[in-house]
């Protein structure tokens, strides 16, 4: 369902990058939400991931140009995409730097990379948690608030960030980063049930994304960019 916070997400990636005429890869596309809104605002979009059944359904949903890859291996040429967004992604790969290899080959001279990724600091864990070998869904408060090597039993199928990490993620991939920072959810499901009181919330969440408060948002918001190819110094006669 495409909802205000998912329009908000690629109002964001519009800040750092236009997406007209670009030629545009969502890196896990699932369904194809994504590349059906970068479609229409002018970009020559594609789509992969790993999940048949969701590339099916993103065919079926109008979707073109979308493939079955993972990360760690696209099937694109060199230098070919000019922007690649991977929201919410980055923790789902199975290697993670190799991903990020990828996407530096992938990415042309003065390319632009924007990636959401889940946040250590955020008070609940939305993926679920594993108790043994029984699936609890829903948002689970505090669980990235503990040891690491307790939060990722709980959660042994998704990644969350420290804002140290990156650096780790991000060695030998050639891509520099240009922005940085913390986003809080679109409250679309707390306003449904809230009404006003769930607009509030999103409202001072929105605010706090210019404060100290901004560390405990949802997702981390990180734009990278590919170097420009130096011409080579032309030697004289």
């Amino acid at each position: 369902m495409w909802r205000s916070g998912q329009q908000r997400r690629v109002a964001i990636i519009e800040r750092y990058v236009s997406l007209r005429d670009k030629r545009v890869l969502d890196l896990g596309c699932g369904v194809g939400e994504y590349v059906r809104a970068f479609e229409q605002r002018g970009a020559e979009a594609f789509g992969c991931d790993i999940e048949w059944p969701r590339l099916l359904e993103a065919r079926a949903r109008g979707t073109g140009d979308v493939l079955a890859a993972a990360g760690e291996s696209l099937p694109f040429a060199d230098d070919s995409i000019e922007v690649i967004v991977l929201n919410e992604v980055i923790e789902h790969v199975q290697n993670d730097q190799a991903t990020m290899r990828e996407v530096g080959r992938v990415l042309a001279p003065g390319g632009t990379c924007v990636i959401y990724a889940p946040n250590r600091l955020y008070p609940f864990e939305t993926h679920g948690i594993y108790l043994g070998k029984r699936y609890v869904f829903g948002n689970i408060p505090f669980v990235n608030w503990l040891p690491g090597f307790l939060r990722d039993r709980l959660v042994p199928h998704a990644r969350a960030y420290k804002t140290s990490d990156w650096p780790r993620v991000f060695a030998g991939s050639g891509l520099e980063v240009r922005a940085q920072g913390v986003v809080y959810p679109g409250f679309d499901n707390l306003e449904a049930r809230l009404g006003r009181l769930g607009r509030w919330i999103r409202a001072f969440c929105y605010w706090a994304e210019g404060t100290p408060l901004e560390r405990f948002g949802l997702s981390h918001l990180i734009v990278l960019r590919k170097p420009e190819v130096e011409a080579e110094p032309q030697v004289a006669a």
